[in-house]
């Protein structure tokens, strides 16, 4: 049996570099042969390394077992493999074993932690951007099976298959903006399928409309603004920002105790720089306060306090509210402070109108900018959307955090940047 493969899948089975890990994903629209590539590789790491564990796994099983494992029946079939002779399947075992020892084992990732003790040769992950990045962490970590003597030449690999992201995803930031060497991004138009039935793009040309038909069928990315809270954030609002000791510094807070989410800024009379931030995880004012003063202990300038007017209010765990806990340590260490907050918070819509306007106002002008350092703030940016069809904020469920560690730390910064931008520059509707 041969295969003629398209470029794409030949690309995305052959290994260019010498690293013993190698993570690849094969973004293409419907019909792009992805699974085909997927589970192609996975048979052919089974067959070529006798003995060799692999986990082929979706975020559901239903997935899993409609999309996937029949892909992997359909080329064994093509190999003229037979059941019970070349290869065993144990529905119990949710397993296939091969006669060389090689074994697939095909799982949910719903509960990650089950798959905690497997040590792994391989793993092929379907619908990779419908996965939670811990998830892909904690399959980095299973990448440990023994290496045999004969097997030559191997490489410990993750692959997996994709439809493009809609929004600046984990697939994104790995395999794009903070891409590895042995991390490797095939993209796969399904008009380049020769394979397909005459006239099928053409088809769903028809039937899909324009953007809808760039991303699912052209593979390219996704409108990333679509959706999103912060619109029109570029390129041009990311600065490397200098601190300036002998400026006024702006500590605008969101007080939470998990997570607390500071930022840090210089400003102008119509800009705004933010070049740090303070994110800390079960924690308090008073240790926020503490960090921060470790970070900046030599600051000349003014420091301005600004942020959540809910700071204001004596909490059940203090006799003193969250600025008067700032203040009377800052103060201790010999800074000149002063608290700028309003007397209540305004609507949400109304900060993030105005956040929004800084970053690029209607006539074109830029004039919120911020460093690379503020990983956390940009995560927001990025990430944070609006509930489908909705003006209202999708703030992730304890649940979704459970899976998502990172999920936690969404809205908090954007809070504590909003409230300094609203402050200063604020929007009545």
């Amino acid at each position: 049996m041969e295969y003629s493969l398209l470029n794409a899948q030949r690309e995305f089975l052959e290994i260019p570099h010498d690293y013993a890990l190698d993570v690849a994903v094969y973004q293409g629209g419907y019909g792009s042969g992805k699974t085909f590539a997927g589970s192609l590789l996975g048979i052919l790491l089974a067959l070529k390394f006798p003995g060799i564990r692999g986990l082929v796994g979706a975020q559901t099983y239903t997935l899993v077992r409609d999309t996937t494992l029949n892909t992997y029946f359909e080329h064994l079939d093509n190999m003229g493999f037979t059941q019970g002779k070349d290869y065993d399947w144990s529905s119990t075992l949710q397993k296939l074993l091969f006669k060389n020892s090689s074994e697939i084992l095909f799982r949910s990732f719903e509960e990650p932690n089950k798959l905690k003790s497997l040590n792994l040769g391989f793993a092929e992950i379907e619908e990779m951007s419908d996965i939670p990045y811990d998830t892909f962490k904690m399959l980095l970590g299973r990448m440990r099976q023994k290496i045999r003597k004969n097997w030559k030449n191997f490489r410990y690999r993750i692959f997996g298959h994709t439809n493009p992201e809609l929004q600046k995803g984990w697939v994104y930031k790995t395999f794009v903006e903070n891409k590895s060497e042995n991390y490797r991004l095939i993209t796969a138009p399904t008009t380049q399928n020769i394979y397909l039935p005459q006239g099928y793009c053409e088809e769903m040309k028809k039937l899909y409309d324009e953007n809808y038909y760039n991303i699912f069928v052209l593979a390219q990315s996704g409108d990333y603004n679509s959706g999103l809270v912060i619109k029109d954030f570029s390129d041009k609002n990311i600065m490397e920002i200098k601190y300036h000791p002998e400026l006024d510094l702006h500590l605008s807070c969101d007080f939470n105790v998990d997570p607390m989410s500071w930022v840090l800024a210089h400003k102008t009379d119509d800009k705004v720089f933010y070049f740090d931030e303070i994110v800390m995880e079960n924690t308090t004012t008073q240790k926020a306060t503490e960090e921060f003063l470790q970070r900046y202990p030599n600051h000349k300038g003014k420091i301005i306090i600004n942020g959540d007017a809910s700071g204001d209010n004596r909490s059940c765990t203090s006799e003193y509210t969250n600025y008067v806990i700032i203040k009377k340590a800052l103060l201790e260490y010999g800074y000149d402070i002063d608290v700028k907050i309003k007397p209540y918070n305004p609507p949400i819509k109304n900060r993030i109108m105005a956040f929004n306007s800084k970053i690029k106002s209607a006539d074109g002008t830029v004039s919120l900018f911020v460093d690379k350092k503020c990983k956390k703030l940009l995560y927001n940016i990025y990430n944070l959307r609006y509930i489908e069809g909705t003006s209202k904020i999708d703030i992730p469920t304890y649940h979704q955090i459970k899976q998502t560690h990172e999920l936690k730390f969404l809205m908090h910064p954007i809070d504590a940047a909003s409230y300094l931008v609203d402050f200063y520059w604020p929007i009545t509707l």
